[in-house]
């Protein structure tokens, strides 16, 4: 646990190194917020290069201590949660968001680089990571499908996921791919549709099984 702690503080501090790289290039004014179409449409001074990665970097390590300390935290002490599955579910959390800052600090520093070309495919492979661990994930309240029926029924719970896991990784994969392919708002668009897909087809497979009395058949 403590070389995971370490290596998930090395991770959310990162992005301040490359901010700090940056910060003497930067103008005056740097771009602090981006549309659908990746064009800038929110002004900072240079000194707002930090605040990203101070955000970011908090949310990781709460994120990743929560997720750590599952048993620790979680109201019904689920036995089965594995706490070295959870960790590394954090880990990998961390890590996405310490790429996710590095490319929007890359956008910020090269502005008309069009920042949705590399945002929405790393979100995408960030939901198809997930998916890997959705079906490792056990009965808890912090991470997985969160469901009413989910959370009754352990075998509601492990089928939910099952499904999920594999839903979320060819989701995932379709994002990134849509993403390199389109341009334009109708990367947005295709990516929460299948956002949509991704969260719908998971949650009425669990309330189906429910109303079939907890069973896949």
């Amino acid at each position: 646990m403590k070389k995971q702690i370490i290596i998930a503080i090395l991770l959310a501090v990162l992005p301040f190194g490359y901010a700090f790289y940056l910060y003497p290039t930067l103008p005056h004014k740097i771009p602090m917020h981006f549309n659908l179409n990746g064009e800038v449409d929110g002004w900072g001074s240079k000194e707002s290069i930090y605040l990203l990665p101070a955000i970011m970097g908090l949310t990781s390590i709460f994120v990743f201590l929560m997720l750590a300390n599952i048993k620790k935290i979680d109201p019904k002490r689920y036995e089965g949660a594995d706490e070295k599955i959870y960790a590394q579910f954090g880990l990998f959390t961390v890590g996405f968001l310490c790429c996710l800052s590095m490319v929007i600090l890359y956008g910020t520093a090269h502005v008309g680089i069009g920042i949705n070309k590399l945002i929405f495919p790393l979100l995408g492979f960030a939901f198809a990571g997930m998916g890997i661990y959705m079906p490792k994930l056990k009965q808890n309240y912090l991470a997985g499908f969160k469901l009413p029926w989910t959370l009754e029924n352990e075998a509601n719970w492990n089928a939910t996921h099952a499904l999920a896991g594999k839903v979320w990784t060819i989701g995932g994969t379709l994002q990134m791919i849509s993403a390199l392919l389109l341009n334009g708002p109708s990367i947005f668009i295709v990516f929460m549709s299948i956002t949509a897909v991704m969260v719908i087809i998971p949650s009425a497979f669990s309330y189906r099984m429910f109303k079939r009395g907890n069973t896949t058949t």
